[in-house]
């Protein structure tokens, strides 16, 4: 699966190599992407202590510990 999209890629580049607007779609693509990781960064720090306190409580309930 992972080799035919790496495929489908790599053959949608080569049509898109000539186009004059290539480089700003790139440009986008890489904004964009980057906006997202931020924002991912950003929700998973803010709910790592959330996220915890969910793993300990559950812990305790099950009677959890260390052996």
């Amino acid at each position: 699966m992972v080799q035919r999209y790496l495929y489908d890629v790599l053959a949608w580049w080569e049509t898109q190599k000539d186009r004059t607007a290539e480089g700003q779609g790139l440009v986008e693509y890489a904004l964009i992407i980057a906006l997202v990781s931020i924002a991912l960064i950003a929700a998973l720090t803010a709910l790592a202590g959330g996220i915890g306190n969910v793993f300990a409580t559950i812990e305790g309930a099950l009677g959890g510990g260390s052996q």
